[in-house]
C-alpha cells in the first residue's frame, strides 16, 4: 500500500523530472492510493509545504550534509527536502520523520545512501526552523538574499515584487507578501450567475459577488451536484471576469471573445454574464488540451460556445468583437501560493519572450475590437514588465484610437465591501490584487477601449 509520504515524494519527483504541475497530478496520485481523507491530508500539506519552501531547505540541507545540495544525488534531495519539511513545520514527531525519509531513501536510491540520508536528518533535527533560519540568513550576502532564504523565493522575483509594490506606494508590504506565498490559500468557490447557487450555510466572499467559502466538507460533492454551476474558482479570477461584464450595460446582441481561454473558470463566468445580458461568446485556446478543459468548463452554461484551437495573434480578425478578454500567459507570479512549483521554475530571461508574447496577443485583440469595444487585460502576474509595460506599449503603438478606463473604480463597483486598490505611480487606471492584502491571486486587470 502506497502511503501519503510515497505519493509526495512522487509528485515532487514527477515536478522536477516531467515538469508535471502538482496541483493536477497530486489529486489524481491521491486516488490512485486510494489514501483516507487523513492521508490525503498529509498528503497535500507535504508536497505544497516542501515545494513552496525548496530554497529554504535546500541550505539546510546543504548545512547539514557539508556539501551543496545540487550535488547531492537528486532522488536523495528530493527525499531530504520532504524530511525536512516534517522536521521543520509539521508536528510529525523526529523519528518518523527521520525513519520513513531513509526508508523513502532506501526504495529510490538503494542501501548506500541509506547512512547518508539518516545522517542529515538527524543534524536537521537537532535545531528548530528558528535556529536554522538564523544558521543560513548569518551566510547570505545581501539583505534580497537573506529575505531569499527566509521566505524561499528566488532573489530575481523579490525585486520584481518589491517593485510592483512600489509603483503603489506599499514596498513595505514586501513581506507581508512573501509570507502569504508560503500559506496554504484557502478554498475559494464561485456560483456562475443566473445558474448556480450559493449554499445557505457558506460564508460568502468580501468582495466578489460570486464567491464563497464552505465551514468544512468536500467541495467536490457540491461541484458534482451543481452540475458543474458551482466550482473552485480565486476570487481575483472572479473579479477579473466580472470586470469585462459588468464596466457598463450589456447591449443585447454585443459578440464576446475570451482570445487565452484555458482552463476556462473565466470563460463560465463570460458565458454566464453573456446569458444575462443577451451577448454570444466565443473562446479560443491553442492547445487542443486545454481546449478540451474550457469546453468542459462551460458546459454548465445553456449557451453555445464555440472553441477554436488557434494562435491568439492571428484568431481575432478585425473590428468584430464587443469585449475581448486577454488573460495572457505570464510568469505566474500571482499564483505562486497554488503552484509554488512556479517560483523554481521560472527565471529572468522568460520575461521578456513572455511580453512579446503578451504585447501581441493584447494588439490583436485591441485590432479586433468595435469602435467602443473595450478588452480586459489580465495577468496573473505583478510583474511591471508583463502588466504596466505591455499596456504602455501598446498605448504608444496606438496612441489616442484607445483609451485606459479605471479598472480600480470598476472593482470597487464590483466589490461587496471597500476595497483597497491603491493608485499606480504610472498614473494607470490598473487594478492589482494581492494574496496579502486581498486574499486573491496577484491578479493585474487593465481595461482598453478603443476610440
Amino acid at each position: 500500500m502506497t502511503t501519503a509520504r510515497e505519493v509526495a515524494f512522487d509528485v515532487l519527483h514527477a515536478v522536477r523530472t516531467t515538469d508535471a504541475y502538482a496541483n493536477l497530478l497530486l489529486p489524481r496520485e491521491i486516488v490512485r492510493a486510494q489514501l483516507s481523507p487523513g492521508d490525503a491530508a498529509l498528503a497535500t500539506e507535504l508536497t505544497y509545504g516542501t515545494l513552496r519552501r525548496i530554497g529554504t531547505y535546500d541550505a539546510v540541507i546543504a548545512s547539514a550534509a557539508g556539501r551543496r545540495a545540487d550535488d547531492i544525488d537528486a532522488p536523495v534531495l528530493d527525499a531530504l527536502r520532504l524530511g525536512a519539511h516534517q522536521l521543520l513545520a509539521t508536528r510529525v514527531p523526529s523519528h518518523a520523520a527521520v525513519n520513513e525519509t531513509v526508508e523513502i531513501v532506501r526504495q529510490a536510491a538503494g542501501r548506500r545512501a541509506t547512512g547518508f540520508a539518516n545522517a542529515v536528518m538527524r543534524r536537521i533535527s537537532e535545531l528548530d526552523e528558528a535556529a536554522w533560519l538564523t544558521r543560513i540568513e548569518a551566510e547570505a550576502r545581501s539583505d534580497d538574499e537573506r529575505l531569499s532564504l527566509r521566505y524561499a523565493h528566488p532573489v530575481w522575483i523579490i525585486r520584481a515584487l518589491r517593485r510592483s509594490l512600489a509603483a503603489e506606494g506599499r514596498a513595505d508590504e514586501l513581506t507581508d507578501l512573501l509570507a502569504a506565498d508560503n500559506a496554504a490559500p484557502t478554498v475559494t468557490m464561485s456560483a456562475l450567475p443566473g445558474i448556480g447557487a450559493i449554499p445557505a450555510h457558506a460564508e460568502r466572499t468580501v468582495q466578489s459577488p460570486l464567491g464563497f467559502r464552505l465551514a468544512g466538507g468536500d467541495p467536490e460533492r457540491l461541484i458534482t451536484a451543481s452540475g458543474g454551476a458551482v466550482r473552485v474558482q480565486d476570487e481575483g479570477s472572479q473579479l477579473a471576469a466580472l470586470a469585462l461584464t459588468r464596466f457598463r450595460p450589456i447591449d443585447a446582441g454585443e459578440r464576446w471573445l475570451d482570445l487565452c481561454a484555458a482552463p476556462g473558470g473565466k470563460t463560465a463566468v463570460l458565458a454566464a454574464e453573456a446569458v444575462a445580458g443577451g451577448a454570444t461568446l466565443e473562446a479560443n485556446e491553442l492547445s487542443p488540451i486545454r481546449a478540451r478543459l474550457v469546453r468542459q468548463s462551460v458546459a454548465a452554461v445553456p449557451l453555445a460556445v464555440a472553441v477554436s484551437e488557434e494562435d491568439g495573434r492571428t484568431r481575432a480578425g478585425k473590428g468584430r468583437y464587443d469585449r475581448i478578454l486577454v488573460d495572457a500567459p505570464c510568469t505566474g507570479l500571482g499564483a505562486l501560493r497554488r503552484r509554488p512549483e512556479a517560483r523554481w521554475r521560472k527565471a529572468p530571461a522568460d520575461v521578456p519572450e513572455l511580453t512579446a508574447l503578451q504585447s501581441e496577443l493584447l494588439a490583436a485583440a485591441v485590432d479586433a475590437l468595435t469602435p467602443g469595444g473595450v478588452v480586459a487585460y489580465v495577468t496573473c502576474s505583478p510583474h511591471l514588465a508583463e502588466t504596466a509595460g505591455v499596456v504602455a506599449e501598446i498605448e504608444r503603438r496606438y496612441g489616442e484610437r484607445i483609451e485606459q478606463l479605471d479598472a480600480r473604480a470598476v472593482i470597487a463597483g464590483i466589490s461587496e465591501a471597500p476595497i483597497d486598490l491603491p493608485a499606480q505611480a504610472d498614473g494607470s487606471g490598473r487594478a492589482q490584487l494581492w494574496p496579502h492584502r486581498h486574499g486573491t491571486d496577484a491578479m493585474s486587470i487593465t481595461l482598453l477601449r478603443r476610440i
